[in-house]
Order: C-alpha cells, then structure tokens, then sequence
C-alpha cells in the first residue's frame, strides 16, 4: 500500500514562503478504490472544520500542490472545485485559493440505537413459503436485454423528459389490448392510469371517491388495502368471505358505497367468487348511485383448472367497477408497475382532481414493457411461468397428499399459493411459531383477519410456492410436517 504523508506546514512554508499553522498530515492511499481527489477533499475538508487550516490562509497553488504530491494537476483541480462548490475554500482571480470560514453545526447526538434499529436486516430463513415470491429463473432475460438495448439509445433521448401524465400511450395501448384478450376488460388507453404499485395507485383512487365513500372489504383480506384506508382516515367494513368469496348477503346488510374484492383469487383464502355472487355484487353496485366495486385482479394469469374467469368489469353494464392489476406477480415485483382502468366519468374527475400529475413509472421501463409486449414475449412469458407454476402446484399437492386426513388443501384453482386446514389442537398462530423454530416461515390465516378473532373451527396456513424450485419442495414439506410432528400415511 503506498500512502503520501505530508507535512502542510513545511509545504506552505515551502511553496509560499510562510509558515501560518501547526503540522498536519496529508495522507493519500493510492491503492485505494476511493480517487485521489476524493481522498484530498476529505482531508482538506476535515482539516478545516477542526480549524488546522486557518481561515484566511492561502493554500499552496495547484501546480505547487501537485508537485509536492507527486500526483497530478487534474487531482489537484478535482479537489479544489469540489471545495470551492462547497464554500469551504474561495477562488480569487490571479491572487490564489484561501480557507473561508464554516459556520459550525450543532451537534446533536445521533439515536445510534434506534437507527441500528430500523436499518436491521429481516431475518432470514432456511425455507419461506411466502406467497410473494416469483421464480426467478425462467425471466426472459435476453429478450428483456434487447428491448432494455433498444431503448437506451441516443434516438430515444426524448424519453428523459416527462411524458404522458397517465403514462406513454405506447404502453396503455399494449395493456388494453392485454387485458381485453386476456380477461375480457372492455376499455380504451385512455381510461388506464399507470402508477408505482398498487399502494400508490390506490389513495389516488381513495381521493377521486370522496371522503364520504364507505369502504367494504373482504375478511380475511389482503392487508396492505386496509393499511392504506386507514391510513387516509376511510370507515371500513369488513365483509366476511366463505368458498364462494365476499358474503354479497352480508354487503347488502351494510351502508358500504365502495366494494374491495379479489373475485378471480381471493387472497388469502384462494376462493373464486361465485358466478351468481358476480351477478348480486354487480346489481348492487348499479343500486344506488356513488357505488363502486374495485376489482384487484393481482393474479389472475395464473389459473390452473377450467378457464379463466372473466373479469367483472368486462360483465359490468353500469360503469361501476374500477379495475386495479401489477405486474409483480407476472413479470417481477421490482418493476413497481401496476394500473387502473377507470370507467369514462371517473376519468374526467381525475382529470380535475390531477392535473399537474406526473407519471411516477420511470419512461425507459414503459417502453422496454411497451416493445416486450408488442413483440408477444409477455404472452408467452406467460404461457410458460404458468406451465411452471402448474408442475410446482402438483409437486406441492402430490407431497402433502400424504399427510392426509390431517392436511387439507384449498384454494389451488389458481394464483401461487395455497391454503391448508391442520386437524391438530393447536392455534394457526402457535403452528407458525413451531415452523419458525426450526427456520422455516409460514404464514397464519389469522395474520391476514381484519377483525380480531378469527371464526375458522380449524388452523388454516398460507403456502406460497412460486419461489422453491421444483426439486425443493417435497422436502420442504417433509421439514415442515416434521415441525409439526405430522407423519406421512
């Protein structure tokens, strides 16, 4: 390692005939991956703040600094710019650079605690059956490069700059045409808004419904939905659901005006809501005036049995159903894409309610998807993840059919997890704690209930699958049966 140790001192008695502060040291690593000029900065930067270099004091010239270093003049310019933009040295014309004074800052002690706190690592586990989770592995990623190629071009400079506010029109047109293929969704690009996620389309959503809108939503449900209406200060109501869905009977019970379903998968229980509860839920949206059904179709490309269910906004007649889908579950869930397919009057309203609205989808990654699309890679993207995800499915059930009567599935029609019903005397909740002890991660039923106590007669647990390899999971259930001390039949 080759260090520069330097007394400034004798430098600037040296280089400028004056000896104006007592010895300090630069010292410079060249074998460092931190650039020479970084490394000056710091040091002259810290130098200054303790007061070695004294306000008023002329350093030595670039030229004379860069011999003395032996390093070169530009490493020299590099610091001293960096330290003129930051005011802790001044530039005057054809006299030299002088040390300004720095205000001192307060000092305040840091909550070095609480900051180790929020900056731990989650904990990790030898096997997590999180539902979340995607196979990575089968990612198109040479397709993904030559579209991701294609874009970051000189010709696509445009793209820096901000586009459509609803996002570029190039990718609405491909999502349309998607969704009216793939789900029966009747709607133009016009009426879709692309955003970062479902939780930041859906306050947008909250705020176009008004604050008088009363929300329903299923119980048990997905969780982040019911963080974000209370967080915007929305009343909920929380609507129980069996194997046929959302309990319409229940809905109609209460004075609810907005309803929140997962009709094609229902998280986290797997149901499929039941044709006529499609037809109920849909006559009571048209009703009474001011009601919505907004339906989160989150992944609804990964059925396994029968056809896919059509959506409900392609069987809507009144323009009552608000539709909200990502792509997490079918591309990745780092792209941070979801959208909303409003209904033509609704549209007009955000136009209202939005107007200096920017795009919060980064342009370069609309076109990438955009021009995936169009080439019909995310179709058959599709195809194959769901081929994929069938085999991982049947591994999965094929293993625990052997622990039956005391394991029981559902919800495997669709998605990417399933659910279990224990016949043991145990607490869903003191199963997942068993589990855990032996480093594996599972997810209650309970955990996933808006209201407290939780009516199933039996512990039911969520199994997500997408992320094991098809080779991982018959012996990640044998562990997991273990933990509970279930032997195969």
């Amino acid at each position: 390692m080759t260090i520069i140790k330097v007394s400034v001192s004798s430098l600037l008695t040296w280089s400028e005939g004056v000896d104006m502060m007592d010895m300090w040291l630069i010292q410079l690593n060249k074998t460092s991956l931190t650039p020479l000029y970084a490394q000056l900065y710091e040091e002259m930067k810290e130098a200054i703040i303790r007061g070695d270099l004294l306000v008023g004091t002329k350093l030595p010239s670039k030229r004379k600094l860069a011999e003395f270093l032996s390093i070169s003049q530009t490493t020299i310019e590099l610091a001293y710019a960096q330290l003129v933009a930051e005011g802790f040295i001044s530039s005057v014309s054809r006299r030299g650079f002088f040390v300004e004074e720095v205000a001192e800052l307060a000092y305040v002690e840091q909550p070095r605690e609480i900051a180790d706190e929020l900056e731990s690592v989650k904990p990790s586990y030898s096997i997590d059956f999180h539902s979340g989770r995607i196979d990575t592995s089968a990612f198109p990623f040479n397709q993904w490069r030559k579209y991701a190629k294609d874009v970051l071009d000189e010709s696509s400079r445009d793209l820096l700059l901000l586009g459509h506010p609803q996002g570029d029109l190039e990718l609405r047109q491909e999502i349309a045409s998607y969704l009216y293929s793939s789900r029966g969704v009747r709607c133009a690009p016009q009426q879709i808004i692309l955003g970062s996620g479902t939780e930041q389309l859906m306050p947008l959503l909250i705020r176009l419904l008004g604050k008088q809108s009363v929300y329903a939503i299923e119980n048990p449900g997905y969780p982040l939905t019911h963080h974000i209406f209370e967080n915007h200060d929305r009343s909920v109501i929380p609507i129980p659901v069996d194997s046929d869905g959302m309990n319409v009977n229940e809905l109609e019970k209460t004075d609810a005006s907005v309803a929140y379903v997962t009709p094609s998968h229902q998280f986290p229980t797997g149901a499929i809501l039941s044709a006529s509860r499609r037809v109920q839920l849909l006559n009571w949206a048209s009703a009474k005036e001011g009601r919505y059904i907004i339906e989160d179709d989150y992944d609804s490309e990964f059925r396994y049995i029968g056809k896919p269910i059509p959506s409900l906004q392609g069987i809507d007649q009144s323009e009552r159903v608000i539709y909200i889908s990502t792509f997490s579950k079918s591309l990745m869930p780092s792209l941070r894409m979801a959208y909303l397919v409003l209904p033509m009057h609704i549209l007009q309203e955000y136009r209202k309610t939005f107007p200096y609205y920017s795009s919060t989808v980064p342009r370069l990654d609309q076109h990438v998807l955009a021009q995936f699309m169009n080439a019909g890679h995310f179709s058959k993207h599709l195809n194959r993840m769901r081929k994929i995800y069938r085999k991982k499915l049947e591994k999965l059930t094929s293993s625990l059919a052997d622990y039956a009567p005391l394991v029981q599935i559902s919800g495997e029609q669709a998605g990417m997890h399933i659910v279990l019903t224990i016949d043991l005397e145990k607490t869903d909740k003191e199963l997942v704690e068993l589990a855990l002890n032996q480093g594996i991660r599972v997810y209650a039923r309970s955990e996933y209930m808006v209201t407290s106590n939780d009516q199933s007669s039996k512990p039911q647990i969520l199994l997500g699958f997408g992320g094991f390899l098809e080779t991982e999971i018959e012996k990640a259930v044998q562990l997991l049966m273990d933990a509970w001390g279930i032997s195969s039949t």
